[in-house]
């Protein structure tokens, strides 16, 4: 199968640069991406799924706004969770002829525009796949009182600031490899993080990074601090946290960033839950063990 990239103009003005593989007019699965990445790293994901011995699927991937070729607004409050969730409907709409995604599958800020159109717009999809994405409810909770999430997601702090885009882009992106290698020299770059792959990032980074630091700059989900309140000033309600759909939930436990507090209670919020914990992977799971990410939502699917 052969992977296409096209621009999907969106009919409230965005544009969304996309990757799909796989017949049109099959069952659609969609893939949303995260931070630092871009809609190339679901590209084993969109063969794999694609094929007929596993499920036929229209695969379609897109890049969030501000990302890559995508459209990027200049405003900070146009990267707010609920435009996001504005362009997945509209795209899913054109996607599934105005019908129902036979899942949703979201990694990282991905997973952040997942669990808030699953719980506002379920009706779009019959399944939804999370991977290393923080339920808000259970987000909220660790960053008010864990003090250890409190320190790992202090870089969220680091990326709202003026000249992040700028610092980020210092010496060949090095800040941004040591997010995808727990490594501040480099040396201990995982074997999956090749030449090729790095060249798909740099062209990524290269065509702008403003529209990733807006998504933490529009958030009040961050680490609080003295002059910024952050996540101690919200609550959000029940009914604003509360996912019916029959989920899946993969987790790396070595998740150094969201780490597996993060899980716990999240049954009390997702009402048919499947938890996979893997305890031999890092946040970068879909990089690190595509085959057997595959395989889980493979099985996943057939329920």
């Amino acid at each position: 199968m052969t992977i296409e990239t096209y621009l999907q103009a969106l009919p409230h003005g965005i544009t969304l640069s996309c990757r799909a593989c796989g017949e049109r007019g099959q069952p659609v699965l969609m893939f949303l991406h995260g931070f630092p990445e871009a809609a190339f790293v679901w590209d084993f994901m969109l063969e794999f799924f694609s094929r007929p011995e596993n499920g036929g699927y229209h695969c379609v991937a897109p890049n969030l706004r501000g990302f890559e070729q995508s459209s990027a607004p200049t405003e900070v409050s146009a990267y707010r969770t609920k435009h996001l969730v504005q362009d997945i409907a509209a795209l899913i709409a054109i996607e599934t002829s105005g019908g129902q995604l036979a899942a949703l599958v979201a990694h990282d800020w991905g997973g952040a525009v997942a669990w808030n159109l699953a719980n506002q717009l379920p009706h779009l999809m019959r399944q939804l796949v999370i991977i290393n994405s923080p339920h808000p409810g259970t987000f909220l909770r660790e960053l008010k009182n864990n003090p250890a999430q409190q320190t790992a997601s202090a870089y969220m702090n680091f990326l709202i600031r003026p000249d992040a885009e700028k610092l980020l882009a210092q010496d060949d992106y090095h800040r941004l490899w040591e997010f995808l290698t727990h490594s501040q020299d480099g040396t201990q770059a995982p074997a999956w993080l090749t030449e090729e792959v790095k060249a798909q990032y740099r062209a990524v980074w290269a065509a702008g990074l403003t529209g990733g630091c807006n998504l933490y700059r529009a958030s009040p989900l961050r680490t609080p601090r003295p002059e910024d309140s952050a996540a101690a000033a919200i609550d959000l309600p029940l009914a604003m946290l509360r996912v019916s759909l029959p989920t899946l939930v993969i987790w790396g436990m070595k998740d150094i960033a969201l780490p597996p507090a993060l899980i716990d209670g999240l049954d009390q919020h997702v009402e048919h839950l499947t938890l996979e914990p893997i305890a031999d992977a890092t946040h970068w799971i879909v990089h690190e063990q595509p085959q057997r990410v595959a395989q889980s939502i493979a099985a996943f699917l057939t329920k």
